[in-house]
């Protein structure tokens, strides 16, 4: 194990971070493998189905070196598939149901430019797996980031309806995006250990570039705000227990069952 780990409490830390991480991953990815079959058309079908894909691999990555860490010989396969709605940390932003096309391409271009800004930084930890982790995970982010965008100004400039889609789903997501740079206090421990990334220090830079990219489309967008959270400490929407039905059915159903 390449951690820098050394005492019980910040092996617990380590565990927790690194799960979250694998969390949200899984989560978004499971969302956005939702539309396989319904996409707008072939072409995007394809495209989102593979990024599902980006966000499944990245979750087993994390999810493999949490199991390391916790050494409890549990496997990547018990934390995705054997754990309850309140033992998931994801944020809640990942959970919520696609919607329709625009709000699944707001939700991207929102994460996507945090994942960006985000990674960056995660390449720094001095924990090497993490850091391995988040340099195999920036190339992707760099291509998703490419792709949203695009959507959310052909969108946004197109025809009326598509613009009051956009600006419906803007509206809905303000209320949860904020999650991305609340730190409780296990993080902010790795932090200082030069683990994690000091997500608040991430948000002048999220503002910033969202606010520019929309506002060349004449949206307006507030600096971010904290207003809806609790998917760090297990409290979540009610569509994550749906979620979960449908994503651990096959497991629970036959037990022993590999990816």
């Amino acid at each position: 194990m390449n951690s820098i780990q050394t005492n019980e409490e910040n092996k617990t830390s380590l565990f927790r971070f690194v799960v979250a991480l694998a969390d949200d991953s899984v989560i978004l990815s499971h969302r956005l493998s939702e539309w396989c079959s319904n996409g707008p058309y072939l072409e995007e079908d394809i495209a989102l189905a593979n990024i599902a894909l980006d966000y499944i691999g990245r979750a087993r990555m994390f999810y493999q070196y949490a199991a390391e860490v916790e050494g409890e010989n549990r496997s990547e396969d018990d934390l995705a598939y054997l754990r309850t709605e309140r033992e998931f940390t994801n944020l809640i932003i990942h959970e919520l149901p696609i919607g329709d096309f625009a709000f699944t391409m707001v939700r991207q271009f929102f994460l996507d430019v945090f994942y960006h800004l985000y990674l960056q930084e995660l390449v720094k930890s001095k924990d090497q797996t993490v850091a391995a982790i988040a340099q195999k995970a920036i190339k992707e982010t760099r291509y998703h980031l490419k792709r949203s965008e695009p959507w959310i100004r052909q969108l946004a400039e197109g025809t009326t309806e598509s613009r009051d889609r956009i600006l419906l789903a803007i509206d809905e997501l303000k209320e949860v995006v904020g999650e991305l740079f609340d730190m409780p206090s296990w993080e902010i421990e790795l932090v200082e250990a030069g683990i994690a990334v000091d997500r608040q220090s991430l948000k002048p830079a999220w503002d910033k570039h969202v606010q520019a990219f929309l506002s060349a489309s004449d949206i307006d967008f507030e600096d971010t705000r904290l207003q809806i959270t609790g998917g760090r400490e297990g409290i979540h929407s009610e569509h994550l227990g749906h979620l979960l039905s449908d994503m651990q059915y096959l497991q629970k159903t036959y037990p022993g069952m590999k990816w």
